[in-house]
């Protein structure tokens, strides 16, 4: 858009003039083209729809749009035929012909419908893994090109810049103070608070920050916001900035996300080229600019302090924080930082009111929150619930449950620093305070799911291991600690352990916990103390009877094939990398123990479940 909006009323006529040029019963296929999907050819896709739409000579009736996330990434890629609703998945090129003759035909194509216990689901709604979902925030990502200005205005954006515009800066804190907004990039600390603190501090130059670098693994929530509805990121920080009084900003991108910097890029200046950035925003006496700054791949950067220092091209390293940001942060000046989803959040508190958010979750974690959901459960992909919505109606209602009848073990909650919590803990309600007193934590939103098969100390030595590695190395108890509490984690599950190494650990976390410099530390061994307060007989069986009960860690198990179950089909044997596995077709085979490397392959390879691991 090349028009700069010069007050509230010229962007009240251009959203009225988009409303009026744009035929509401058009027909929409729209493409999930979040990173997901494109991995998965969604690109390919879109071009394909749109190529068969201009053959069909039905361009006036279907549009072809790539949109951001739609969350289902289990199913990807996905299509939504839109207003209906209707959900294709695993769409193909080689569909888009039928595709597209069908929805001009108003039909539908059932092979490629979600399908479910009761049969097919037709629609976003009926489908399970979006029933229960309130999607706040990820709902207008399926709606809007994410590089058009004019597809946000359209929906209703900016309306909320308008209204803080017109209610002055105080009325715009108090109103985020009512809603009981809590960041949403781990801390949870009510943003209302943060902001009430950097306008009141001294100095005239103040900064907004926007984190957007997600580094936990299997967490990609804000890199799906910005790619899918970077605007609403956008709107937030500067209503934030006018409510504190800033007038510059950043937003931190994680360096491996380039869509996500690509999309708030272009975002960027077309706010600027509509008067929605820079000086006197829509005629107002705010002013207020933003440039992106890309982080270096250091996990630690997430922290506030490394952050900054990052930001002025200094080493990302955490440093002992006396003076809160809000009084001293970027650049010695007033300093706030919240993460994508707490900035997404705000247009839609302004516009609708603190009493419906609060309405929202529960009385101490109003609101939704979205969760990556990964790991051993059939659906996978972005959920999004009210706080409060317990563990099991994620992963067994989104979830939709453990695959191949598998026994549910455990969830991680809240990143590589976050806490295993046991099925006995299903019920548990997910929000802020709850999930710490279960020895877990919120985090940014990363929920992982484990089965039986999964070893629980195989698991607490892979979350060691990654923030070791990730440890910046400025306090001992961190890169030291972290880095013996793995070592002694490698002596259990190589049968070196004893019931002494148990206590040596838990003094150890202990002390890493209390003496680290910065979150990383002291949070870090979430994922070692609580698979110890809630798998402790695991621990024992690998320490007492030199055994891992899920069958994972080499040293303590042996391969061998069941002579019932065997069918001498062979797979195993000619999968086998060491040849190991000896027998003739259709006769019973064996494994010989001294060359078996224990690489699992005969396992997953055989069809009828005769290797037995013990």
């Amino acid at each position: 858009m090349s028009t700069r909006l010069a007050d509230a009323p010229a962007l009240a006529r251009r959203r009225a003039a988009l409303a009026g040029s744009r035929d509401p019963e058009r027909k929409v296929l729209a493409v999930c083209a979040g990173t997901g999907c494109r991995a998965q050819g969604a690109l390919q896709v879109v071009d394909a729809l749109r190529a068969e739409v201009l053959a069909h000579g039905a361009a006036e009736e279907i549009e072809v749009r790539a949109t951001g996330c739609l969350g289902f990434c289990q199913a990807s890629p996905l299509v939504m035929l839109l207003p209906d609703g209707v959900v294709f998945q695993h769409v193909g090129v080689d569909d888009a012909a039928e595709i597209v003759h069908s929805t001009a035909r108003g039909d539908l194509v059932d092979r490629l419908l979600c399908i479910d216990a009761d049969g097919a689901c037709n629609t976003e709604r009926e489908i399970p893994f979006y029933r229960g979902q309130q999607r706040l925030l990820l709902g207008a990502s399926g709606l809007l090109d994410p590089t058009s200005i004019d597809d946000y205005i359209a929906l209703g954006g900016y309306a909320a810049l308008v209204r803080a515009l017109e209610i002055g800066p105080e009325a715009v804190l108090d109103e985020v103070k009512r809603s009981g907004l809590r960041g949403r990039g781990g801390a949870g600390f009510p943003t209302g608070r943060k902001w009430e603190a950097c306008r009141k501090a001294e100095g005239d130059l103040k900064y907004v920050v926007c984190n957007a670098d997600e580094g936990d693994p299997g967490a990609f929530m804000d890199d799906a916001l910005l790619e899918g509805n970077p605007h609403s990121v956008l709107e937030g920080m500067i209503i934030g900035a006018y409510a504190m009084g800033a007038r510059e900003g950043h937003v931190y991108v994680r360096q491996e996300y380039p869509v996500a910097v690509e999309r708030i890029t272009r975002a960027i200046e077309q706010a600027r080229e509509a008067g929605l950035l820079g000086a006197r925003i829509l005629g107002s006496d705010h002013s207020f600019d933003l440039q992106i700054s890309r982080g270096g791949g250091a996990f630690v950067c997430g922290e506030a302090s490394a952050m900054m220092a990052s930001l002025e091209g200094r080493r990302g390293v955490p440093c002992r924080r006396l003076i809160h940001l809000s009084e001293r942060g970027l650049w010695g000046r007033p300093t706030n930082l919240n993460n994508v989803e707490t900035w997404a959040n705000v247009p839609q508190i302004i516009l609708n009111g603190a009493d419906w958010f609060r309405a929202i979750g529960t009385e101490g974690s109003t609101g939704t929150k979205i969760f990556s959901l990964v790991g051993k459960v059939i659906n996978t992909g972005l959920v999004e619930v009210p706080m409060g919505t317990t563990l099991r109606d994620i992963v067994f209602g989104a979830g939709g449950g453990i695959p191949a009848g598998k026994r549910f073990k455990a969830v991680q909650t809240g990143g590589p620093s976050g806490g295993c919590l046991p099925a006995s803990k299903l019920d548990v309600p997910v929000d802020f305070d709850t999930l710490v007193d279960e020895g877990s934590m919120m985090g940014s939103g990363g929920m992982i799911v484990m089965d039986e098969d999964t070893c629980m100390i195989d698991v607490a030595k892979y979350f060691l291991r990654f923030l070791a590695a990730e440890s910046c190395g400025n306090c001992t108890s961190c890169r030291e600690g972290l880095a013996c509490l793995h070592d002694l984690l490698e002596d259990i599950s190589e049968g070196r352990g004893t019931h002494e190494t148990i206590i040596l650990i838990e003094k150890l976390a202990d002390t890493v916990e209390s003496t680290s410099l910065c979150a990383l530390g002291t949070s870090g061994v979430n994922p070692v103390l609580s698979t110890l307060r809630y798998f402790r007989d695991e621990y024992a069986a690998h320490v007492n009877e030199k055994r891992c009960p899920a069958g994972v860690c080499k040293a303590l198990i042996t391969f061998s094939i069941i002579e019932e179950r065997c069918t001498g089909c062979r797979a195993c044997a000619l999968k086998c990398p060491q040849e190991c596995i000896s027998g003739e077709k259709k006769q019973l085979h064996t494994i010989d123990p001294e060359l078996c490397i224990k690489c699992g392959i005969c396992r997953d390879v055989c069809r009828f479940d005769a290797v037995l691991v013990q």
